[in-house]
């Protein structure tokens, strides 16, 4: 059977198509889109693809993704934010969603993920011992752990308690409560509900 599209257009809705939440009609739509598109689109776009991974490193204290420029994160190197306060978050884009409630003036610790056996990552594949080093020589009085509502996320926040508390760490251990639903990752809850959830957090 003939092909119905050039190979080029192909390739480029099975490449749309290989992005997580994109199915096969939406990656279609995208890459019509940008074969009807002014060409500029589509070098703009391929552009900053190529340049994504080059321009984009992780702060070596907070994990979160800096510019490659910069040395460590600006939310860490602020004076005016207290790094005796830590909210611990599973991917980088969990800051993003708790700085727009604008009700916490800590720093952040990035995880890299959550326990998830099924899916081979453990602890040891985590940022847990940078956080243990960071409690330490940052003096940190209170980690508040903003880990997902989900099981994978419950199971990294006990770990962490437990692991936290073995190594003999008096920091005060607080968990984000009240207006996260069970099953709703941080990235996509709504600010109200950050915010209620931050000022709702109870001990650990």
């Amino acid at each position: 059977m003939a092909q119905l599209l050039p190979s080029a257009l192909v390739k480029a809705i099975d490449e749309l198509g290989s992005l997580p939440g994109v199915g096969s009609r939406t990656a279609e739509r995208y890459a019509y889109y940008l074969l009807k598109a002014d060409k500029h689109i589509a070098i703009q776009l391929a552009d900053a693809l190529l340049k994504l991974h080059e321009g984009v490193k992780n702060c070596p204290k907070t994990f979160a993704l800096i510019d490659v420029k910069e040395d460590v994160s600006p939310l860490y190197s602020d004076p005016t934010r207290d790094k005796t306060l830590v909210c611990v978050v599973e991917e980088p884009l969990d800051i993003i969603a708790l700085e727009r409630t604008g009700q916490f003036n800590g720093t952040y610790h990035v995880l890299g993920g959550a326990i998830s056996p099924i899916d081979g990552v453990g602890p040891e594949q985590l940022h847990i011992p940078e956080l243990i080093e960071r409690i330490k020589s940052d003096d940190v009085q209170e980690v508040i752990i903003a880990t997902n509502a989900s099981v994978e996320g419950e199971s990294t926040a006990l770990f962490l308690q437990k692991h936290i508390k073995d190594a003999g760490l008096e920091t005060k251990l607080t968990r984000l409560a009240r207006g996260l639903p069970v099953g709703v990752d941080i990235e996509y809850a709504g600010q109200i509900t950050l915010s209620h959830a931050l000022e709702g957090r109870r001990s650990f």
